[in-house]
């Protein structure tokens, strides 16, 4: 009795004391990073090690097989082929969902038989739509034949389907039977997945004649409830030969509500005769989305032949954007007869301007007229601003394209372009490399000796000039007429900071103000760890405070990061691609590159969905509030920072 009483006092003794004392909770984790072993898989990953990574693809708990077949999406080793296909018969879906990922990441043909043999017994929606999807990255013309016939036994699998032969598209793999099957999928009642593969797997298909489903097409375009299916099915009305193109495409470039599907109908025109898109062409430059404006400006510039001068010069009295005008006026110079008065009236224009990035519209849009190719080169060499020397060098380099361009200049060219090789600025030696090794241009009889770019390459500094490397190398070995040298690897300069990722929960935020508003980002730190430490870091170093959105692309990409603010400012260190298996849609961050492994602080953001991306450029954020801003954002607007929230 005593002993129970006893017992009991100490029990109510030791409740009391727990309730006095503060409870020790332990820290949660906030992301999987914390499991060593999937810290470890991706330390291998990042240090491209495929020995050490290959035996987690046998181990007994399928999250690490997993994880590491994911790995292989991104380490690319064909070395991994055999034994990722023998995760086929794994009992895990995960498992061969990844397997599959990563064998159409590696790209070879040797896992083609294996993947139909697969699909013919899979079962699980998920993992069929990662296999055919697959075999559009890997197949010849029999995988091709399989995937345009394929039956597919439900939605999921129906737009792995259309993905697979998007996939293939992008190959320059395309049947007539595939045709008729993306139609077909894109003309139904399909999910949005399926509609939306499908058309971009029509407007990629190469060389293909699309005239026989023209009716499906238009009514696709012009009814489609999801506006990204009806922009990617405008763009494949341009594989549509009717002599009342025009038309149509002017009716959707009035009506449609979303800038991304009128700006599309707009370059669907090519080829058509200004006076049948004239109207087309007035209501984009007048359009309320400032996107629209600038595409229809560079599609004038790109199509510049029987443009009405006239109605160009009245257009450029209403315009208001730098970067509308300078396209105006490169279409005006390039069309009339009084180019010297129009060039010394637009030079007084880019004197006078009074920001950076206008005058650089502006220079651009003098290189019209061949006349002005020597003020154009002073004005680049002289520049202090790197937006304008790598502007003028752009400028010189498509007047030096043009098909009509005067022979008595060549050799003046030949020395701009030399004197860019020896100047020492990465982008003007990059962008002059690379013009040199245009074929159209004949510049390999313009130099007795090439000894100017090797001199440049010694003098760069890796990792951080690794994509002006990459084309002096290619000049090189196109002016000496040497089969082309294999790409170099960038160096492995930049491991992943654990620590710092252990500090980023899953749902951690970041919030970008920039002078059109505020955007707001969710990190994808357990895809793509390495990348989102990286850009944490620089966060932390307050690096993107007073930059600009130095390069937008209407309904592509609105690019920022870069302190030269011409797109060619890297820093002095690299890290790794990262891919797992996600898709670029509307508002999703990827890092810029010059080629795998090559990222440093530049990033992007996208207007739409951009599967042409997928898996080549790694994926680490996407906008969860300000996406309106984002759609408005011009070259030259400014990041006034960017905080971790």
């Amino acid at each position: 009795m005593q002993k129970n009483f006893l017992l009991l006092a100490m029990a109510l003794f030791a409740l009391a004391s727990c309730q006095r004392q503060p409870q020790q909770s332990v820290p949660p984790t906030v992301n999987k990073f914390f499991d060593n072993n999937i810290q470890q898989i991706h330390t291998l990953q990042d240090e491209r090690n495929t020995s050490q990574l290959l035996p987690f693809l046998q181990h007994p708990q399928a999250k690490y097989r997993q994880e590491a077949a994911i790995a292989f999406a991104s380490v690319q080793d064909t070395v991994a082929i055999p034994q990722l296909l023998s995760l086929f018969a794994d009992t895990t879906t995960s498992v061969r969902y990844a397997a599959a990922y990563a064998l159409g990441q590696a790209g070879s043909s040797k896992a083609e038989s294996a993947i139909i043999a697969q699909l013919q017994k899979e079962r699980r929606p998920k993992v069929q739509a990662e296999l055919l999807e697959a075999l559009g990255k890997v197949a010849d013309s029999t995988g091709l034949s399989f995937l345009a016939s394929y039956q597919a036994p439900n939605s999921t699998a129906l737009a792995g389907q259309a993905w697979g032969l998007y996939r293939a598209a992008l190959r320059q793999q395309v049947n007539t039977q595939g045709l008729q099957r993306g139609v077909t999928i894109l003309a139904s009642d399909a999910p949005y997945e399926a509609r939306l593969a499908a058309a971009h797997f029509l407007a990629r298909a190469p060389k293909a004649d699309l005239t026989p489903y023209r009716q499906q097409l238009i009514t696709v375009a012009t009814s489609d409830e999801a506006a990204e299916v009806r922009m990617a099915t405008v763009q494949a009305l341009s594989k549509i030969r009717a002599i009342d193109k025009a038309n149509f495409l002017t009716g959707i470039v009035k009506s449609d509500p979303d800038y991304r599907v009128r700006l599309s109908a707009i370059r669907a025109m090519a080829g058509q005769e200004f006076s049948q898109m004239q109207d087309a062409i007035l209501a984009g430059l007048q359009d309320g989305n400032i996107n629209t404006a600038i595409a229809t400006a560079e599609f004038l510039q790109a199509n510049p032949i029987g443009a009405s001068l006239g109605v160009l010069q009245q257009a450029l009295q209403e315009a208001q954007d730098a970067r509308v005008r300078g396209n105006l006026i490169w279409v005006i110079l390039r069309n009339s007869e009084r180019k010297e008065f129009l060039s010394n009236r637009y030079k007084q224009l880019y004197q006078n301007a009074p920001y950076t990035y206008d005058k650089a519209h502006l220079l651009k849009a003098l290189s019209g007229d061949f006349a002005n190719c020597s003020f154009i080169a002073d004005e680049m060499f002289a520049a202090q601003e790197p937006v304008i020397s790598t502007t003028g060098m752009d400028a010189l380099i498509i007047m030096r394209q043009l098909p009509n361009f005067p022979k008595d200049l060549e050799q003046e060219f030949a020395d701009i372009f030399k004197k860019a090789v020896g100047s020492g600025d990465v982008a003007l030696v990059g962008m002059a490399a690379s013009a040199m090794r245009d074929p159209r241009l004949n510049l390999r009889s313009m130099y007795n000796d090439f000894s100017f770019l090797t001199d440049a390459q010694q003098k760069l500094i890796l990792p951080r000039d690794m994509e002006t490397n990459i084309e002096l190398q290619k000049a090189i070995d196109f002016l000496r007429g040497t089969p082309a040298t294999e790409t170099p690897q960038n160096p492995f300069t930049h491991p992943i900071d654990w620590a710092l990722v252990k500090t980023i929960p899953v749902n951690q935020q970041v919030l970008i103000r920039t002078v059109k508003g505020d955007i707001t980002l969710q990190l994808f730190v357990e895809d793509a760890p390495g990348t989102v430490a990286n850009f944490v870091e620089l966060i932390n170093k307050d690096f993107f405070g007073g930059l600009y959105f130095h390069r937008v692309v209407p309904n592509f990409v609105a690019q920022g990061g870069d302190k030269r603010g011409d797109g060619w400012g890297s820093s002095d260190y690299s890290i790794r691609s990262e891919f797992a298996p996600l898709r670029y849609r509307e508002g999703y961050l990827g890092m810029a590159s010059a080629g795998k492994d090559t990222e440093s602080n530049q990033w992007f953001i996208t207007h739409s969905p951009t599967p042409h991306l997928d898996g080549r450029y790694s994926i680490f954020a996407k906008v969860i509030n300000g996406i309106n801003v984002v759609h408005q954002l011009e070259v030259g607007d400014k990041i006034l920072s960017v905080e971790l929230q």
